[in-house]
């Protein structure tokens, strides 16, 4: 059941992001200006550290949900280094 709760809440948080995503990458290059250079620099070392402490832990959904998410974050940092 913890497993279950890990994998369903880490589905709803990364799943919450890929709406921005698509949002930004349709956009562009207009929405550049208006992303963060350092907070999704920070945000992604962040997403890092989550996803090396669920490798610590052995916890399968910190892992996953992490990976897809810093993916997703790192697509956004990409397009404001390329557009913005």
């Amino acid at each position: 059941m913890v497993e279950f709760l890990g994998f369903v809440s880490g589905a709803l948080a990364t799943f919450a992001f890929v709406p921005q995503v698509i949002r930004v990458w349709k956009m562009k290059p207009a929405p550049a200006t208006a992303i963060s250079l350092p907070m999704y620099a920070v945000f992604c070392l962040g997403v890092l550290g989550w996803l090396f402490y669920g490798i610590l832990i052995g916890s399968l959904p910190v892992m996953v949900w992490n990976i897809i998410t810093f993916m997703l974050a790192l697509s956004v940092l990409l397009y404001k280094k390329i557009y913005g």
